[in-house]
Parts: structure tokens; sequence; C-alpha cells
């Protein structure tokens, strides 16, 4: 799982694994990662430029925190031992790399709009879950407000429609991106 910390402050407690968000399902998940050969939870690779998280979140027990290195010294000796600090320019292609050399073979995205855009910006992106909800609400100017990519023009980046699924009045859209 690889989180912006955006999205991360906004969560409060969050554990960000599929036994938390369907406790029903547990048993099913642990024995699925066990067959899979995978570990017992995937890891949460949080990044974050400023280090202003808090570090007592119980997700962070074992995450990757991904960071810049005044980051780097806000969070030093404030992370559970288990954390593990990653500091230096984030690069997300090599945060990617690291995983991958780690074991990872897919990594779920709940970034914000900000972290889109970067793994949208160096094409990192191979899929794109979007969520259409039932609800609409306005803009104003100023209002702080971010869409689904910030501060990156994609220029009408065409996408391909694999899935479209629905429940009740959601829908549940999956597209490809371009490589």
């Amino acid at each position: 799982m690889l989180l912006g910390a955006g999205t991360f402050r906004k969560s409060g407690g969050h554990l960000w694994h599929a036994d938390h968000v369907y406790p029903a399902a547990a048993a099913r998940f642990a024995e699925l990662r066990r067959k899979l050969g995978l570990r017992p939870q995937p890891p949460l690779v949080l990044v974050t430029a400023t280090g202003e998280i808090d570090p007592a979140q119980p997700a962070l027990r074992d995450a990757i925190v991904v960071t810049t290195p005044a980051g780097e010294s806000r969070l030093r000796g404030q992370l559970p031992d288990t954390a593990r600090i990653v500091a230096g320019p984030i690069r997300l292609r090599e945060v990617i790399e690291l995983l991958r050399s780690e074991g990872v073979r897919v990594l779920l995205s709940e970034g914000g709009p900000s972290l889109v855009a970067q793994l949208a910006e160096e094409k990192l992106l191979d899929e794109l879950f979007l969520t259409s909800s039932p609800r609409l609400f306005g803009r104003w100017p100023g209002d702080g407000r971010k869409g689904l990519i910030d501060g990156l023009d994609l220029r009408g980046t065409p996408l391909e429609l694999l899935s479209a699924r629905r429940h009740g009045s959601f829908l549940f859209l999956r597209y490809a991106l371009p490589r």
C-alpha cells in the first residue's frame, strides 16, 4: 500500500489492511495471502516530504516511511522501532524498485491528488480505479480542495475502460493507463 501523507493524516487510526476494512473475511484474507506465499500483511509505504505525521498512529508499526532529509530529522526517534525510514529526494520510481527488490509484486496506492499526480507524471500508474458516488458537491475559488490529479496537466491522456461494476447508484470503474 502506497499512501500519501495528506490521506494518512485524514484517516486517523486506519490500519490500511483488508482485514481491518472487512473483519468478517479476516481469516479468508489470511489464508489467501498464505497460499500466495505473501507475508501476513502487505507493507504500508507512507510518502511524506515534511514528516508532519502523527508517529503514534498504529499503521506505522511496520511501515516504510519515505521522506526528505528534513522529514527524517523530524521523525528520527519518534517512529516505532519496527518502522523504517528511507530518506533522500523523493523519487517514486526508486521507491517502487526498492519494493520490487523486496518481493512486492502488486502495489495499491491510496494516495491523494499530489501523490497520484507524481505517479502519473512518472508513468508509474498501470491502472486507475475510480468510484462514482451519487452525490453532488460544489466548488468555489480558493476552497483549497484538490481534484483527482493536482499540479499536473495530463493533456487529456486517454484511458481504456477495463471494467465497470455497479452497486446501487455507485459505479466502480477500472481503467488502464498508457505506458
